[in-house]
């Protein structure tokens, strides 16, 4: 299927590995140029240089130019690094048609040892800087009448897990946010946002997780690893590229009567009817 957006430019967040690379991938596999962004300038390197071999093949296969890929290495949760980001050189500045919010949750543990500051860092990072960043784009695509905001949250948003307290609050809030701003005057302006809450894939993230269990336990990776795979219904984990589709599919021109969803690909694992 042609998703229809060739040409197009997205900015992916947090793009250098994991959820964020994947959809990076996704949609450069689709002709559409990116601007990637992480703190990690060698990583965000590398990233960038796979991406462009996936714009060469996708150039190749279509007889056409390949997409760009620019890399700006920086925090985006400051507002310096943000206006690094918008105003990359040679890149398009507001004129982004995609935007995919992502950022690292912030660490698990007990509520009660959270000092106010761990709370602003959290709602700074996966709260404030997409909406920051939505406000930054939101307008430019509905003047031009095609837009499309993905927000990379958490399974923790339908079922909230009671050490991730941060993560909880601090994406829920954007979630409330984003169900409204979905449904303003934006909908009928070609422009669409979602959430993608993303259940166990096999990330960096996920492995370090099963590291601190094994040594918590005493137990294997390996065996942390099988039982965690054994407690989801698909007795696997996700893939990054896999969710990178879905992702690149909620950019499609496809996906325009899709608005204001939270979209859970978790391999079955949320137990609920709605």
């Amino acid at each position: 299927m042609d998703l229809g957006i060739a040409g197009k430019w997205a900015l992916v967040c947090a793009a250098s590995k994991g959820l964020g690379f994947g959809c990076a991938q996704a949609l450069v596999a689709e002709g559409v140029n990116v601007v990637i962004n992480a703190r990690s300038e060698g990583p965000l390197q590398q990233a960038a240089e796979k991406l462009r071999a996936v714009g060469a093949d996708w150039a190749r296969a279509n007889g056409q130019k390949a997409p760009e890929v620019l890399a700006v290495a920086c925090d985006i949760t400051t507002a310096e690094g943000r206006a690094a980001v918008l105003g990359v050189a040679g890149g398009p500045g507001v004129n982004f048609d995609i935007l995919v919010n992502n950022a690292g949750g912030p660490p698990p543990g007990d509520f009660r040892d959270w000092q106010r500051e761990d709370w602003l860092k959290a709602v700074e990072a996966n709260m404030l800087t997409p909406i920051e960043l939505i406000k930054a784009v939101v307008d430019g695509m509905a003047a031009r009448g095609f837009g499309r905001i993905v927000n990379i949250t958490s399974s923790a948003v339908k079922a909230p897990i009671d050490i991730l307290g941060l993560s909880n609050g601090a994406r829920s809030g954007l979630t409330g946010f984003v169900a409204g701003l979905a449904r303003s005057e934006i909908a009928a302006r070609g422009v669409t946002i979602n959430n993608l809450l993303p259940g166990r894939f096999d990330t960096d993230r996920l492995r370090a997780t099963f590291a601190g269990v094994a040594q918590k336990t005493g137990q294997a990776i390996e065996e942390v690893r099988a039982e965690q795979a054994a407690g989801v219904p698909a007795k696997r984990f996700g893939r990054p590229e896999e969710f990178g589709a879905i992702c690149a599919f909620l950019c499609s021109q496809h996906a325009g009567y899709v608005t204001g969803q939270n979209i859970l690909p978790d391999g079955g694992m949320y137990p609920g009817t709605y």
